[in-house]
């Protein structure tokens, strides 16, 4: 499993429609994309939230590199930087996935945490951290979890998909405006290595 963002951070009076509209005539071209786990179509809205930005941020999570590569290199991602102008795209590599007890519903609501591995035993924190995120997965409204990391920077990355609202205190919220979600079944669950 891969994991991969890019936000697109709009200016204060953008009307955040526009984006809501770009996702519900488009947001199901990759309903069926191969490779892919899911696509969570996310975004920000000043003031709501408790968030002080406008933000489209999509959030991926690959079964295969080869589904990523054929979204990078193809139409995909060609239309956000035709929209757009190309932005920075983030990776992390997968480290555990867990489904929640919302599984079957639709999620609202998405969550990410960054936290930077402060320890010079990276193997023993992100042993801990799998162990927090089958915790973590067991909370209610959870629809799915996954932990990724970056070896360049040291960060873990927890992105939660939830059907409710998040508890607070849960990292940075976005609302989820469309879940495409062609092979999330087939993602391996618990700890990938």
């Amino acid at each position: 499993m891969h994991a991969m963002r890019y936000a697109i951070t709009l200016p204060a009076d953008y009307d955040m429609d526009v984006i809501r509209e770009r996702v519900a005539t488009r947001g199901h071209a990759l309903d069926e994309f191969p490779g892919l786990g899911l696509k969570s179509y996310l975004i920000r809205e000043r003031g709501v939230a408790g968030s002080p930005i406008n933000q489209y941020a999509p959030f991926y999570l690959w079964r295969t590199p080869a589904g990523m590569n054929d979204f990078l290199w193809g139409k995909g991602f060609q239309g956000i930087c035709d929209d757009f102008g190309r932005p920075v795209v983030q990776h992390w590599l997968g480290l555990a996935f867990e489904h929640g007890p919302a599984h079957a519903d639709s999620p609202i609501s998405a969550t990410t945490e960054l936290t930077t591995l402060c320890t010079a035993e990276p193997c023993t924190a992100v042993t801990s951290a799998v162990a927090d995120l089958a915790a973590h997965a067991t909370t209610p409204g959870v629809h799915c979890t996954a932990l990724a990391i970056d070896p360049r920077t040291w960060e873990l990355l927890r992105y939660t998909l939830w059907c409710a609202e998040p508890p607070a205190g849960t990292g940075i919220h976005f609302q989820v405006l469309h879940l495409s979600r062609p092979e999330l079944d087939q993602l391996p669950t618990g700890r990938h290595w």
